[in-house]
């Protein structure tokens, strides 16, 4: 097979979420940091309704300051769309440092690697 398959296309972005998710769970950036692009952007809505974020620096910086490990933590990647070199991804999360997010990702097939460009969440109350 010349090309890869939509299976190991998934597996590949599947891995890149896993590094994603195992960061969180140990409050460590440097663990998932191997998973976004350098040039990635995060972005949000705080609770007065005003959008927050900006590059994904932003991220590491929570997660390793204000972040706990969260060994209970639970996570489902509720969905994967691939299509060539682009795909987008959700992750809902419980009970990660007290909170519970949806994150929605997309991601770009750069130089034969799968890399997460953009991070968009929801918050739950």
């Amino acid at each position: 097979m010349n090309s890869p398959t939509f299976v190991q296309e998934y597996k590949d972005i599947l891995e890149v979420l896993n590094k994603y998710n195992e960061g969180g769970t140990k409050a460590d950036s440097s663990i998932m940091k191997p998973a976004f692009n350098e040039q990635a952007t995060i972005f949000g809505v705080d609770t007065n309704g005003k959008l927050v974020g900006g590059p994904i620096q932003g991220l590491f910086d929570i997660i390793d300051n204000d972040f706990k490990p969260s060994p209970n933590a639970k996570n489902a990647v509720v969905r994967i769309d691939i299509v060539g070199t682009a795909a987008s991804a959700r992750i809902d999360t419980d009970d990660i440092s007290g909170f519970r997010f949806t994150d929605f990702f997309n991601l770009l097939k750069v130089e034969g690697k799968w890399t997460i460009v953009n991070k968009i969440y929801h918050t739950h109350g």
